[in-house]
């Protein structure tokens, strides 16, 4: 237990950390992909979890999203709070691990999981728990460093991303953590990223969007606690 909380400590002072600076570590201009999925879509609810310091957020509300968020970190939420008032939009933002927020099942039309790489212990968990917040018929959209990643990052280490190939994604991951989803795009491919500080470069991503379809019988999920 001692080990667990070391490691949400160090885990939480790394993020706070890197958005503590005056300038926004991954810019203050949303994500491409991102961009490209949300204009297709009627607006509506959508979640964006590690959401730092708000880009994507502060987007999706100026197209009339009604947008919820949250991290870990508190200087994260700081920022993006900042972003919001700057841009003249509102987000609900939340602070914390996701097992103590009071999100609600069917909550959301959409779920953006952009750059969410949470622990490698948790990731599939939490992936399981928001399919649980996304209402049927709901868009998931993804996009985060794939495992041939790590050989983009030996070469650069500026396009950023974690140095631990269980943090990484795979395709089949991504079927595992969400199979009850018309695969709508699936795909590994090189990108070119020019985000801020710390996305700069060639890099390897997973880019996902999925529709859910109706629950699977006899199947519940959820985070457990300490």
């Amino acid at each position: 237990m001692e080990n667990k909380k070391d490691f949400e400590t160090i885990w939480t002072s790394r993020w706070n950390d890197r958005y503590s600076k005056d300038e926004f570590a991954y810019g203050e201009e949303p994500n491409n992909y991102l961009k490209e999925q949300l204009i297709k879509l009627n607006v509506g609810t959508i979640l964006f979890p590690a959401e730092g310091e708000g880009r994507n957020a502060v987007y999706a509300a100026k197209l009339g999203w009604t947008v919820s968020a949250f991290d870990i970190s508190l200087a994260g939420k700081t920022k993006a709070t900042k972003l919001a008032k700057k841009n003249k939009v509102s987000i609900d933002y939340k602070v914390g691990k996701l097992e103590t927020l009071a999100f609600e099942s069917d909550q959301f039309d959409a779920i953006a999981l952009i750059y969410a790489h949470f622990p490698a212990n948790i990731k599939s968990l939490y992936h399981k728990t928001f399919d649980r917040f996304l209402k049927k018929e709901g868009i998931l959209i993804f996009e985060a460093f794939s495992k041939k990643h790590l050989d983009y990052l030996s070469a650069n280490e500026k396009v950023g991303g974690p140095k631990d190939i269980e943090s990484l994604f795979s395709i089949d991951e991504i079927k595992s953590d969400f199979p009850n989803y018309e695969i709508i795009e699936l795909v590994e491919q090189e990108i070119e990223l020019n985000e801020g500080l710390y996305h700069k470069g060639t890099g390897s991503v997973i880019r996902f969007i999925g529709r859910k379809k109706a629950p699977l019988p006899q199947e519940s999920f959820g985070v457990q606690g300490d």
